[in-house]
């Protein structure tokens, strides 16, 4: 099995793909370390900001020392560039907000896992013609699981995860499994890098919600 296939299966596995960004090192380490002890395997730092690529080689780096069955990966990812610099420094997936076809190709000559945006049929049939096989739903609270349950029979055997204003509860995250979604993306709602004096707790309620959800 190759690391695509892994990382996909983790995070099918999982069934939520956390994510944040700060751009202060030495914070962004206690975050992923107290996800990492709360049970997260798998995980997604966002290109939000100057200090990423800086900050994400820190977490690459103490992942290697301290969490060697953790997958990291990069998300707001949306030029050949972008892409290129953080597969160098050891990206093992690449999560977009929108779907580039040249990003998607670097991305595949490495054998890792891209993750593109879409919000329409269209750019979900593009986004599976560059070989995407997993897809992210953005902006989820835009889309919502009524639109996951109208594409559904459109995409069969495609895999989706829904990011952007999923909500931690259960009525939610069964609307968002229940439509066919084979994971969730969990931001701002489960992660505040200004406090995260309760994220141990709050994360691994997460994970527990996700797998009463499914």
């Amino acid at each position: 099995m190759n690391l695509k296939e892994i990382v996909l299966n983790k995070i099918i596995e999982q069934g939520t793909l956390p994510l944040f960004f700060h751009h202060d090192k030495e914070e962004s380490i206690d975050i992923l370390r107290t996800l990492y002890r709360a049970g997260v395997r798998v995980f997604e730092f966002t290109n939000r900001g100057p200090e990423a690529l800086a900050v994400f080689e820190s977490l690459v780096a103490i992942r290697d020392l301290e969490m060697p069955d953790l997958y990291l990966g990069i998300g707001t990812i949306k030029s050949v560039d972008d892409a290129q610099q953080f597969l160098q420094v050891g990206a093992d997936f690449i999560v977009a907000p929108l779907v580039n076809p040249l990003v998607g190709s670097l991305v595949h000559e490495h054998h890792k896992l891209w993750i593109p945006g879409c919000m329409t049929p269209t750019e979900i049939y593009t986004a599976q013609q560059q070989q995407a096989a997993l897809i992210k739903l953005f902006p989820a609270n835009i889309l919502g699981p009524a639109f996951m349950s109208s594409i559904r029979d459109l995409f069969k055997g495609q895999n989706f995860i829904p990011t952007g204003g999923v909500d931690i509860e259960i009525e939610n995250l069964k609307a968002w499994f229940k439509s066919g979604v084979c994971a969730v993306g969990m931001g701002s709602k489960l992660i505040d890098p200004k406090d995260t004096s309760n994220l141990f707790e709050n994360t691994q309620k997460a994970l527990d919600l996700v797998s009463k959800a499914r």
